[in-house]
């Protein structure tokens, strides 16, 4: 029994200095988490959403972007990790908590009675969690004179969704508190396409890999026209994403796209900026009425 307590000892032994540098690496990528949930770490970017059709600016999506840190060099490292890791619910309340503060800091001083709304990124496993299920998010719309109508909340899709259901019920939950739903990235993946057809959303975005020279690529060109026809049937409104040029707009305008965002139309700004549609496209936009 000892020989075998010994070599037990021993294989652990063996385990722990096989791991020691992973379990080393996750204890500072953890300690640099901590230290990024401060404020002043954290940039706040607004990049405006335009109507195709018209040119105004209907909304803005948060972007917020933590400094660059020796184990989250990118925005996307950080919020890789972040989706996989247990202070997902942390670190979601803290950004909601700092979006919607600096969203209404900014609004009350650019608007007056009709707001823009503001689409939240999301990730789809935080909605279960009690804290934003319990009002704590009216409780802080409140505060700042916003109301639910106002806030979009975007599922990002780090994490599948495998209970389809229960995520419609937890969906709905938030339909009757008065908010709206976005699906990020529609078209990139299966799972994607099963959360248009459950849930429904009021906007579908369209991931910037079907958008990069869509009027070169006619498979790209299909699959838009498809959920373009889709959005019309059920009701919901289209926004492309990551427009950069002149051609890449005027055809989305053509095909009846609703909203578009990119650097063609506005880049992210800490301040609350309009954005601008190009003259060019705005030209095409009346002679298409005409």
């Amino acid at each position: 029994m000892k020989t075998n307590l010994l070599h037990n000892l021993i294989q652990f032994l063996v385990f722990l200095k096989k791991k020691r540098g992973t379990l080393y690496q996750e204890y500072k990528r953890d300690e640099e988490l901590k230290i990024l949930m401060d404020k002043s770490k954290v940039k706040t970017m607004f990049q405006p959403i335009l109507s195709l059709e018209e040119g105004s600016t209907v909304g803005f999506e948060i972007l917020n972007r933590p400094e660059s840190t020796v184990h989250f060099p990118t925005t996307e490292t950080f919020y890789d990790y972040v989706g996989e890791s247990s202070h997902v619910v942390m670190v979601e309340q803290f950004l909601r908590n700092l979006s919607i503060e600096r969203f209404a800091e900014q609004v009350k001083d650019h608007y007056g009675h009709k707001k823009p709304i503001v689409f939240l990124n999301i990730q789809t496993q935080v909605l279960a969690d009690p804290c934003w299920r319990s009002g704590i998010t009216l409780e802080l719309l409140e505060k700042y004179n916003l109301t639910p109508n106002q806030i979009v909340l975007e599922l990002t899709e780090k994490q599948s969704v495998k209970n389809y259901n229960q995520f419609k019920e937890l969906i709905e939950h938030y339909r009757q508190q008065g908010f709206r739903i976005a699906v990020d990235d529609a078209g990139t993946g299966y799972n994607s396409l099963q959360t248009l057809v459950y849930l429904k959303p009021e906007f579908i975005k369209l991931d910037k890999s079907l958008i990069r020279n869509i009027h070169c690529h006619q498979e790209n060109q299909h699959l838009v026209k498809l959920l373009v026809k889709y959005a019309m049937q059920v009701g919901t409104k289209i926004i492309a994403e990551g427009i950069e040029t002149d051609a890449e707009l005027e055809y989305l305008q053509g095909i009846g796209v609703h909203m578009g965002q990119g650097y063609a139309l506005g880049r992210p700004n800490q301040k609350l900026q309009q954005g601008n549609m190009p003259k060019v496209n705005m030209h095409h936009q009346l002679a298409l009425s005409l």
